[in-house]
């Protein structure tokens, strides 16, 4: 049974009273993204609706709002989850971003990120929507060297590969009523993708050699992860999957001190050595079987290789500690 997304958190100023509005909006824009000071709109109401959606580790919001100046000083953030680079694509109306010394205007369309934690200012003249995407500091840093210089820096949405990941957020924030639960998750990975490219075809700061090995490496654990249960997962479709040779997969894999399938097998071991430490009920073949091993002879040894002990021995080890 296909499992459907997670209703979205909806939030608006229009659901309290106009006296309560400012101060409301400035609590929820310092619990959901950063902790700032905010400037009302000097004519019109305060207008701003948000409708914010988990994204695997990410979080994808859909933000309409009337004018608005947002600004962050100097001072530790509240909280950890806060801890996060924002990505922004302008749907409409104008936008600029202030940030580390550098200042951009965004065009609809166009990308830029910033540094949630440390000190920013944003104005929006006028009525605007925009897409932010949260992401947890050490999953960008992890994809994208040098992240930390690349902040107020403009992406254009009308060409490249920034028009092609500024459309495919926008497809992804459509389509979430069409899109299972499974479904929108992977896309979370494939955006990532697409933002670690744009942020490279911008000027990102890093030498392009280092900077594509770390993200096509990433790119193919995370397929590796996915696909480890299945028992046909191989160099070939390793390779299909991620869009490179197998050659290319081995030696990327290299500088994690192993081949392909030793690093499929090592991290298979891994998982089933997790399972047979954790008390479940599966015995120790269902448990081979569930990550991948299609042979409970070869599971033992290759276990026993890894781990000095027979994955019968190294179960009963741990039902003793526990007693």
């Amino acid at each position: 049974m296909t499992t459907r997304l997670s209703s979205p958190m909806v939030l608006s100023t229009d659901h309290f009273p106009i006296k309560q509005r400012e101060e409301w909006l400035r609590e929820m824009i310092g619990r959901e993204f950063a902790d700032v000071e905010i400037s009302p709109p000097t004519e019109g109401r305060l207008f701003n609706e948000t409708t914010i959606y988990s994204w695997e580790e990410l979080r994808l919001s859909s933000i309409r709002s009337n004018a608005i100046t947002i600004e962050r000083l100097p001072k530790e953030p509240a909280k950890i989850s806060q801890d996060v680079y924002l990505a922004v694509v302008l749907l409409s109306g104008r936008y600029s971003l202030e940030q580390d010394g550098r200042a951009v205007a965004l065009r609809p369309g166009d990308m830029t990120i910033y540094d949630a934690t440390r000190p920013h200012r944003i104005n929006c003249p006028g009525s605007f929507s925009k897409l932010i995407v949260s992401i947890p500091r050490s999953k960008l840093k992890e994809r994208v060297g040098g992240v930390e210089c690349c902040t107020a820096m403009q992406i254009a949405g009308d060409r490249g590969v920034g028009a092609v990941a500024a459309a495919f957020l926008r497809s992804c924030a459509e389509q979430t009523q069409e899109l299972s639960a499974s479904q929108f998750a992977v896309l979370s990975e494939n955006y990532m993708d697409l933002l670690a490219l744009s942020l490279a075809a911008a000027g990102l700061p890093v030498g392009a050699a280092s900077f594509g090995r770390s993200m096509s490496l990433t790119r193919i654990k995370n397929f590796i992860e996915r696909n480890l249960r299945n028992p046909e997962l191989d160099a070939a479709m390793v390779a299909s999957g991620v869009g490179m040779s197998s050659r290319y997969v081995n030696d990327l894999l290299s500088d994690e001190g192993a081949s392909l399938m030793r690093y499929v097998l090592r991290l298979r071991l891994k998982k089933c050595r997790r399972e047979l430490s954790s008390r479940t009920g599966a015995s120790i073949t269902e448990i081979a079987f569930r990550w991948g091993f299609n042979d409970i002879s070869n599971f033992s040894r290759s276990f026993k290789q890894r781990f000095g002990c027979s994955p019968r021995e190294y179960r009963r080890m741990f039902a003793e500690r526990a007693e």
